[in-house]
């Protein structure tokens, strides 16, 4: 007896179903299994398994899709429906006008991190950098692409991440430009930087089982933050603080501006100021030392 089929519509026997309907089909499937922007995710999974751009199937709605087309897309359908992440299926994630890899080694770029790079490009030039919890390189290589002159140095604990971001940093030819160190925050870093960046952990260890599906999918440890999500920021900052002499930019959770700001101000550092993200959150903080 065969094996069925995975559930979805992609599945169902009968004719053949053009492009815009197996869309249409696959985005009530999705809405049903609290996928979020379900048409837009369906759109980006089809045109992966055709070798097209998104905006290509536009040109072709009435196209009718053969079963062996169809086939690569019910299993993507069907991973999909279950909470695994998009750019896990794709393989890779846009940020910052580039197609970086991304899979479960490192954290999923967000559009928060994407708006600390322009931040950063555009309010703290810098020779000498240090991206500190680089993942899977989404900061440091963006800076050193706008940045030519400068040295470009970053580290993570996991060497997992660090793999992927090598693999990034020669997908964009970018391998001469940034060095990347193992390293438990700042102990495998010597000398200092006029300017440390640093996407942390910062969500309280109790709300991760709050979060969502895909979201849980990203490694624990770039994720938790311990019990009021800023244990590691109490580790980063007095180390930071031997290292610089210039910028700080961090990307921080909700309701931390305050607390990481008296952090910084016990460690001496000064002009602390934070910025909002396009939601209106308190999502950065920047501060000057030495």
């Amino acid at each position: 007896m065969d094996a069925p089929k995975p559930a979805g519509p992609a599945s169902r026997p009968g004719p053949m179903k053009s492009v815009l309907e197996v869309i249409q089909a696959t985005t009530t499937y999705f809405q049903k299994s609290g996928v979020e922007s379900p048409r837009l995710n369906i759109e980006h999974l089809l045109a992966h398994v055709l070798g097209k751009k998104r905006m290509d199937l536009y040109l072709e709605f009435d196209r009718p899709l053969s079963d062996k087309e169809l086939e690569p897309l019910r299993a993507l359908v069907r991973r999909r429906a279950s909470g695994e992440p998009l750019q896990h299926l794709l393989g890779t994630a846009e940020f910052h006008g580039r197609s970086f890899l991304s899979d479960s080694r490192a954290l999923i770029p967000r559009p928060e991190t994407e708006q600390l790079c322009e931040l950063v490009l555009a309010t703290c030039p810098a020779q000498h950098i240090l991206d500190v919890g680089t993942g899977s390189g989404v900061i440091a290589l963006p800076l050193a692409a706008a940045w030519p002159e400068a040295k470009v140095e970053a580290v993570d604990l996991s060497p997992d991440a660090l793999a992927l971001a090598r693999e990034n940093a020669l997908r964009l030819g970018l391998a001469e430009r940034v060095h990347f160190t193992q390293s438990d925050l700042l102990a495998g870093v010597s000398g200092t930087f006029d300017l440390i960046v640093a996407n942390l952990p910062y969500i309280a260890r109790e709300e991760i089982p709050t979060l969502s599906r895909e979201v849980q999918r990203d490694p624990l440890s770039a994720l938790d933050g311990g019990a009021d999500g800023l244990e590691i920021f109490r580790r980063f900052l007095p180390q930071a603080a031997q290292h610089l002499q210039g910028r700080l930019a961090l990307e921080i959770g909700r309701d931390q501006a305050k607390p990481l700001a008296d952090l910084l101000t016990a460690h001496n550092f000064q002009d602390i100021r934070s910025q909002t993200d396009y939601q209106g959150q308190d999502r950065f903080v920047f501060a000057t030392y030495g």
